[in-house]
């Protein structure tokens, strides 16, 4: 089994997804093969470090969240090695080096974040970007001459069949449960919550000094694990509450979309652990 996660920015993942790819980590052991894939170089996000020193930092979290969350990270460059910066606009670039990392990894479900369809929706443009991104290049990842401009072969007369994955949509805070379509199933990640601690707790120059600043998500910095504990958890209950879930224990909330393969109820219900359908 692969799983990926394409999100925008470091520490998109872990607030989303982490639990979910944790279960997935804890059931196959050695069968599963997981990676996250970051499409910005997180540089405009801070306040008061430099653009240099806020992407370096940033990078260094997301490879340390990594190590601790047992999965591949890979950096989104562009064909000639560049990365991305943040609040730009969809590119051909972007879809090539999308269309390419897929191909490389072929993966069994990609998780990416959801458009909106509300008007009224607030949104993240590099959330958006990505997640528009994911939904053009789909269809292209089983076209092996969509983007040889950008990345040519030696021989165009022969091509690797890759099998087109199952894309389902991560939950986006910015657009709230009623911004988007809304999910179809959600995954209790109680048994894996400690791992979604330990992985998001990486990412100091974001929970301690960008997400205050921010003030979108009601916190202070956090004084030490405990208390970071205790935010999340606030969190996990906000969101089950927006998404009419009630009380209970934390879950992350995915939808299915049609981008790639079409997966039945059976499918999902097979590979993934602790699916609960809305």
């Amino acid at each position: 089994m692969r799983i990926l996660c394409i999100h925008a920015h470091f520490d998109d993942f872990e607030f989303v997804a982490a639990g979910t790819f944790e279960l997935f980590r804890q059931r196959l052991q050695s069968g599963l093969e997981a990676k996250i894939i970051v499409c910005t170089d997180g540089r405009s996000g801070h306040q008061f470090r430099t653009r240099e020193e806020t992407a370096r930092i940033r990078l260094a979290e997301q490879s340390t969240a990594a190590r601790v969350g047992g999965y591949q990270f890979e950096r989104l460059a562009r064909p000639d090695g560049r990365p991305f910066g943040e609040a730009r606009l969809l590119t051909n670039d972007l879809l090539a080096a999308l269309w390419k990392a897929i191909r490389d990894f072929e993966p069994d479900y990609i998780f990416c974040p959801p458009l909106p369809e509300d008007s009224r929706a607030g949104v993240h443009p590099d959330h958006i970007t990505v997640a528009e991104a994911v939904r053009r290049v789909a269809y292209m990842i089983n076209v092996p001459h969509a983007f040889l401009d950008e990345y040519p072969v030696a021989d165009e007369s022969v091509s690797r069949w890759i099998k087109t994955p199952v894309i389902l949509n991560t939950y986006d805070s910015y657009m709230g449960a009623n911004g988007s379509r809304g999910p179809d199933f959600w995954v209790d990640v109680e048994p894996s919550f400690n791992q979604i601690i330990q992985q998001s707790w990486c990412h100091q120059s974001q929970i301690s000094e960008w997400l205050p600043w921010i003030g979108r998500h009601n916190m202070s910095p956090p004084a030490d694990l405990a208390a970071w504990e205790k935010a999340l958890r606030e969190r996990a209950m906000r969101q089950r509450l927006d998404l009419g879930l009630g009380e209970g224990p934390p879950v992350e909330v995915f939808a299915l979309t049609q981008w790639g393969e079409l997966a039945s109820r059976e499918q999902i219900e097979k590979d993934f652990p602790a699916v609960h359908w809305l």
